[in-house]
């Protein structure tokens, strides 16, 4: 390994009305990244916007909320785990959970008060971080 040669990745996270597991999902619903990476949230089905859950994002990290049927960008510097809704989908449980190198605030993370099917699919979510997938 050379020393310098290290770059940020982009992960690309799909917005659709269906999806490999179901119906209003981002796919994929959970990705891994390291410190630096982007993440862009692509609109692939219109009417799906991609934004940070409050109090599911780590200390001193930035919040985030795209527009409607518009991609964003999102750049990760923080270690930790962020959450992210679909406000309109987000009681049918169109969320994402993202792991930037260590998950320093996941017990936070897991504290908070999630609606509708998105209750259940966090559950699956954060069992994951553990699991280490």
């Amino acid at each position: 390994m050379v020393a310098g040669d290290a770059q940020a990745a982009d992960h690309q996270i799909q917005m659709l009305d269906k999806g490999e597991k179901g119906v209003m999902v981002f796919q994929p619903d959970f990705v891994r990244a390291a410190p630096g990476d982007t993440v862009t949230f692509v609109p692939t089905d219109k009417g799906h916007n991609a934004e940070s859950i409050w109090g599911m994002i780590p200390d001193g990290a930035k919040t985030f909320k795209g527009k409607a049927g518009e991609q964003i960008t999102v750049m990760l510097d923080k270690e930790g785990v962020y959450g992210v809704k679909c406000a309109p989908h987000y009681g049918m449980g169109m969320v994402a959970l993202i792991v930037v190198g260590k998950p320093v605030n996941l017990a936070h993370a897991s504290t908070v008060r999630r609606a509708g099917k998105a209750k259940k699919v966090f559950e699956n979510l954060l069992a994951q971080v553990g699991a280490g997938n």
